[in-house]
């Protein structure tokens, strides 16, 4: 059992992957939004909703791989600074 598994498990998964179902479900709202052609600030108020669900994702996605590394660091005395290292970096491109 790797790491990841010990952490993550199957419940965080499911949710991501249940979430990012329901995001994609918005998508293909806003796309039948368009084609109907309705008002543009209720496409905006969906698109503003895609945007924040996709942000949760990600937050939810980077705390499971941040529980990771730390977890891989506190068993790893070789070099515990290469995974605080990719903490540092997996955080700096996901606020980007």
């Amino acid at each position: 059992m790797k790491g990841s598994e010990i952490i993550m498990g199957t419940d965080p998964r499911r949710s991501i992957l249940m979430r990012l179902k329901r995001i994609e479900g918005q998508v293909r709202g806003v796309q039948r939004m368009i084609e109907a052609e309705e008002e543009c600030n209720e496409i905006l108020n969906q698109i503003a909703a895609i945007k924040s669900a996709v942000n949760q994702v990600g937050i939810l996605v980077f705390e499971n791989h941040a529980k990771d590394c730390i977890y891989k660091s506190m068993h790893d005395e070789e070099n515990p600074e290469q995974s605080f290292n990719e903490i540092v970096g997996m955080m700096s491109r996901f606020i980007k």
